[in-house]
């Protein structure tokens, strides 16, 4: 193979394109940004609203309760909850959120209570609404505490234990070391970001090298040199590759920054008071590790788009052609990320889908060898194949100039 004339194409078609503000932004700008603002900045915009809704004092109405005094003063108690007169049209008032929930106390409940008889109170909340939910939570919470009084004080007048109804305990406890646990959390995430941007970094230069230069005219003074078809498409393919792998070199070290950063401002507090916090971060070796997934389907990504953007006559052409695209590698990309599906032989031959899964397992520091080879050897078959055709339909006439 005439290494020399694919190297004075791919230098040619690199040095326009450092020139074309597009292919830089899709190239460098957006996977350099693109991290920052959705781990650490969006991370800390969620947290500071999260915070504030539940600190922001909440309107609750009270149905019913005359004859419930107790009850009525353990609502009033609650923090950060104002209580408010009822009102006919408090399912209104709680769609139009003027007040948060609506507890409904069933009369004579207290001396049902007495009585023993079992009651039900309502609570009315906005489902969706996070503020809504926070108050319906407050009201839950003491209503519970002030059951569980009830029932202490029964126990109590029969000289009964508190124990009576909890004779034994059912913990949960988690064995997994903290950074499995977030690779977990944040590996579907990202084998998603770094699929797509591999996409998204081909694109570009794809339409430029083929639509573009039939739309500017340049296609013919191209073909006419002393270079062969073999040797054009493979420097124009290779321009392609190098978008879509700088794009997930730069996705990759983003990630790996802005997680970094993000741990170390404590943005990713997910554990509770007095347990391990959650590890979010990618270690040097799992990044390698994408990256050198992210190598066949770049591959792949990068034929199949050139040899699309090859059948359009103008860049406008090509975009139609290939925005489509973008869904058929975002829903498979996104299924990795649906619960309960797991790497198995059957998904590992399946293209996207299979390194999506593996990018996961590995985030998570999980090494499946098995499946590693399998999904690597696949999706270099495809991209193979993906790479002959692109190959075949540059040396047709009617497909370089469609009319």
């Amino acid at each position: 193979m005439p290494l020399k004339s694919i190297a004075v194409v791919y230098r040619k078609e690199l040095t326009e394109a450092l020139r074309d503000r597009r292919t830089l932004i899709s190239t460098i700008v957006v996977p350099l940004l693109l991290f920052p603002v959705m781990s650490v900045g969006f991370a800390s915009v969620a947290s500071l609203l999260l915070g504030k809704a539940k600190e922001e004092s909440a309107k609750v109405m009270v149905l019913g309760g005359d004859d419930s005094p107790a009850v009525m003063e353990q609502l009033k108690k609650l923090d950060k909850v104002e209580i408010v007169p009822p009102a006919a049209n408090w399912k209104d008032q709680v769609i139009n959120k003027d007040v948060r929930a609506a507890v409904e106390i069933p009369p004579n409940f207290e001396s049902a209570l007495v009585e023993q008889h079992p009651g039900t109170v309502m609570i009315y909340t906005y489902g969706g609404e996070l503020k809504s939910s926070f108050a319906a939570e407050k009201v839950e919470k003491r209503l519970t505490e002030y059951r569980d009084e009830v029932v202490k004080d029964r126990l109590a007048a029969k000289n009964l234990p508190n124990t009576v109804l909890k004779p034994f305990e059912v913990k949960q406890q988690n064995v997994a070391p903290p950074e499995k646990v977030g690779g977990a959390a944040i590996g579907g995430l990202i084998g998603y970001m770094v699929i797509l941007l591999c996409m998204t970094g081909a694109m570009y230069p794809a339409m430029d090298l083929t639509a573009g230069e039939k739309e500017r005219g340049t296609m013919e003074t191209i073909l006419s040199s002393p270079i062969s078809r073999k040797d054009l498409v493979l420097g124009k393919f290779s321009l392609v590759l190098s978008a879509s792998l700088a794009t997930a070199a730069l996705s990759v070290t983003s990630m790996g920054v802005s997680f970094w950063v993000a741990q170390h401002f404590h943005a990713f507090d997910l554990a509770e008071p007095g347990t391990k916090h959650t590890e979010l971060a990618i270690h040097a070796t799992a990044a390698l590790s994408v990256f050198l997934m992210a190598l066949p389907i770049a591959v792949l990504f990068s034929a199949v788009l050139f040899t699309i953007a090859l059948f359009a006559k103008t860049y406008k052409e090509a975009q139609s052609y290939l925005t489509p695209m973008t869904f058929l590698v975002i829903i498979p990309a996104v299924a990795a990320m649906l619960p309960g599906i797991d790497l198995t032989p059957k998904l590992a031959l399946v293209p996207i889908l299979n390194v999506s899964l593996l990018c996961k397992e590995l985030i998570a520091g999980t090494y499946h060898w098995n499946f590693i080879a399998i999904i690597f050897a696949s999706t270099c078959v495809y991209a193979g194949a993906a790479l002959f055709i692109a190959i075949k339909m540059f040396q047709r006439e009617s497909v370089l100039f469609r009319s």
